[in-house]
């Protein structure tokens, strides 16, 4: 068995990290198995060197060995890719085609992504996981495969099962070992050994002189997170390879090839704001309590009618309390009489902003005039009953020989209300 030490000069690893020892310990202790693997990792911290050390180490090292990046095939044809088809399968299947497991047979597959894998190709590549069959696109007939996989994944996997993305059964097959890779900020002694490779590679390929970090670019380097892992680490070294003349790097210039470099690692408090449903559902209510406040006034006439009509103004008003009671959830102490509460409606109504959209369910509403409909509909709706109103006060007055406390206790309203209705329509 090859020491950590052996491989990581074999396949040019940098890093002395114990997390990386670590993981290349578990590669090479699986490697001469048969057992499925699952690396794990961000993006861009070289996950796709664990399936060759596995590959090369194993007794398949002689048989073929596939890279597959599920994620960059279509949806449509990844079948096609990894299980094959029978000629006139599809449109466009003009002759067989083998696919990656029936090529790799004997071998290993590398499935990169593979939680960007349809659901169901997800069962296909379950079936051969637990018995090595699997069937071409187009065909009935069962054939076998013989191959070892390893699977690669950025993503949380938990999450993904919970969402539903990913069949917890297959996580299952595929994650019988677990290797992961952990992120370049967790590594940062070894981020300066790994600028200065990919520096001394980048000189030499164009033919420049190497570049050199001064002391606090390097704490720069070292402090920054990363968050394109090794990959970008690599594209910064070449960058500034190409781009630079002077070779020996100081901080600001460094800082340049280093986005929001100087942004705090700290976390970030984010308000909770309104979301963009919470003014829609705003507006609902708004046309419920309007429509709310016209029944609510529709109600209040029918009971004035009703006291013109009977007169009887005790139970009218016994009536009128009921109605306020429930539409406010008072006593009615507080409320002095039914065109207070009709003004206290239309003061609101009034002060309401209205949105764009147009009520079109009421006939009083004019549709010319969107702002101002509130005012329409208590022109419609006191037009009659200020006349009732106006003869209602008279004939009250006149049989309580004009008393006014006697005729506001007839009609069910404060003797203030009665004064103010007096002066209001000159009786």
């Amino acid at each position: 068995m090859e020491s950590v030490q052996a491989i990581k000069q074999r396949f040019e690893i940098i890093g002395n990290d114990p997390k990386l020892n670590r993981a290349l310990e578990k590669a090479i202790q699986v490697a001469p198995t048969d057992i499925s693997v699952l690396v794990t990792g961000e993006s861009g911290v070289g996950k796709e060197a664990v399936p060759k050390i596995i590959h090369s180490l194993s007794h398949r090292k002689h048989a073929k060995y596939i890279a597959v990046n599920c994620g960059a095939i279509p949806e449509g044809t990844i079948d096609s890719e990894l299980f094959g088809h029978e000629k006139g399968a599809f449109t466009g299947a003009t002759q067989t085609r083998r696919g990656y497991f029936e090529v790799a047979d004997g071998g290993t597959i590398f499935l990169d992504e593979v939680a960007e894998l349809p659901l169901t190709t997800q069962v296909r590549l379950l079936r051969i996981l637990e018995n090595g069959e699997f069937m071409k696109v187009g065909s009935s007939q069962v054939q076998k495969t013989n191959v070892r996989i390893v699977a690669a994944t950025n993503m949380d996997m938990t999450e993904a099962i919970k969402g539903g993305k990913f069949r917890e059964d297959l996580f299952y097959r595929l994650s019988t070992v677990e290797i992961h890779i952990p992120p370049l900020r967790e590594r940062s002694e070894d981020i300066h050994l790994l600028f200065r490779k990919f520096a001394s590679d980048f000189g030499q390929k164009y033919k420049m002189p190497t570049i050199r970090l001064q002391d606090d670019a390097i704490q720069l380097l070292t402090k920054y997170r990363w968050p394109g892992n090794i990959r970008q680490l690599r594209n910064v070294a070449e960058q500034i390879s190409v781009l630079e003349s002077e070779r020996n790097i100081s901080l600001a210039t460094l800082n340049g090839y280093l986005p929001h470099a100087n942004d705090s690692n700290l976390p970030a408090v984010i308000a909770r704001g309104k979301k963009e449903n919470d003014f829609s559902n705003e507006r609902e209510i708004l046309y419920k309590v309007l429509f709310d406040m016209k029944a609510d006034l529709n109600d209040l006439k029918k009971l004035t009618l009703k006291m013109l009509q009977n007169n009887d103004s005790s139970k009218v008003q016994e009536e009128n309390e009921n109605l306020i009671r429930k539409i406010y959830g008072t006593n009615g102490e507080d409320i002095e009489d039914v065109e207070d509460i009709k003004e206290e409606k239309t003061r609101a109504m009034k002060a309401l902003p209205l949105p764009e959209a147009r009520i079109e369910s009421s006939p009083e509403v004019v549709k010319e005039d969107k702002y101002h409909f509130a005012e329409e509909i208590e022109e419609e709706e006191t037009l009659s009953l200020q006349e009732k109103e106006i003869e209602l006060i008279r004939k009250s007055l006149d049989r309580n020989r004009g008393k006014r406390k006697a005729a506001a206790a007839e009609l069910g309203i404060s003797e203030r209300t009665l004064y103010r209705k007096i002066k209001q329509y000159d009786l």
